[in-house]
């Protein structure tokens, strides 16, 4: 099942995807009554649970088997829509973390010239940074040559998760998404000249608020639930630029599986419904290339897993 929220009459909706069509969960309360109790967001969707997701899975397969003249009243009405109609914002607009896992692809590892870590790497990603798919990556006007991007395969928590195994951990997580982690490489040289104690803490630091510029954390265009994707550790990921590839990977190359960041970061974070937990960038970003690569003005970016669809975003001047 693939979770979406769509925008309409300026006003956010959940929706669901079905076939080549999108219900809209608020507007479905009309003909379908058992639509009438799905929340208001996927974000409090998740947080209602194993029986909320039933709900809507069940409201879907109505819609697609167009059950009596449901099908043709909901089309009438606005509620079931064309999906090439439909403007998709990001899934979830509002997490209360993006807990963005870096240094994680032994790939990727390589072309940045840096060693494995022996333990998981991370940040937090500002939400505020957050945009849906085709909308517009914005260059920063004060640091516009060296905006690069990072294609990431990401998990959504559907459940509180603290200080939970490995073993346990896929448990947690109500579905996967995508998101491309921008990032301005201005500072990433002086991480390595940086000399001192406070040197590179603070090369570091400046690093990861080259991440953080408004419109830096395209999200989607879906979250498919869990079902959909059978092992989040053989995974497949592209990234193209204006069509070309840039990155090609699996998950299977990870440093740290995803159950083991989960496992890592939840003797520290309470992750709540709705949060979201990046497994990091694989290799082919530009800063890594020889001559280095860089997002212009007019380039269209695209991250693309199977059974999650792609996040596609155009890059514009300030």
């Amino acid at each position: 099942m693939h979770l979406v929220t769509i925008e309409t009459n300026g006003h956010a909706h959940p929706g669901v995807i079905a076939g080549d069509e999108v219900l809209d969960l608020s507007a479905a309360g009309q003909f379908m009554p058992d639509a009438r109790s799905v929340p208001p967001t996927i974000r409090g969707l998740l947080a209602a649970g194993a029986i909320a997701l039933d709900r809507v899975r069940d409201l879907r397969d109505q819609a697609l088997e167009g059950r009596g003249s449901i099908a043709h009243q909901l089309r009438e009405s606005g509620a079931l829509l064309r999906l090439d109609q439909v403007r998709l914002r990001a899934p979830i607009e509002d997490p209360g973390m993006v807990l963005a896992g870096g240094m994680n692809y032994h790939e990727h590892l390589k072309e940045m010239n840096t060693p494995a870590p022996d333990r998981p790497v991370s940040f937090v990603k500002s939400s505020a940074a957050i945009i849906g798919p085709a909308d517009p990556i914005i260059l920063p006007p004060a640091c516009p040559d060296m905006v690069d991007w990072e294609g990431e395969f990401s998990a959504v928590f559907g459940r509180e998760c603290h200080n939970v195994s490995a073993d346990d951990a896929l448990q947690y997580i109500a579905g996967y998404t995508l998101i491309n982690d921008v990032s301005a490489r201005d500072w990433v040289a002086p991480i390595f000249q940086a000399q001192g104690v406070m040197g590179p803490i603070h090369a570091w630091e400046h690093n990861l608020l080259g991440k953080q510029f408004p419109t830096f954390c395209p999200l989607g265009p879906v979250i498919a639930t869990a079902d959909e994707i059978a092992d989040p550790g053989k995974v497949n990921i592209t990234t193209t630029l204006n069509g070309q590839l840039m990155q090609s990977a699996c998950t299977d190359d990870l440093v740290f599986s995803l159950p083991q960041l989960i496992e890592y970061y939840s003797r520290f974070y309470r992750f709540l419904p709705g949060d979201i937990i990046t497994t990091g960038s694989p290799s082919g970003v530009g800063y890594g290339r020889n001559p280095k690569v860089f997002m212009r003005a007019g380039d269209v970016v695209a991250v693309r897993v199977a059974g999650i669809g792609t996040l596609s975003n155009r890059v514009v001047a300030s």
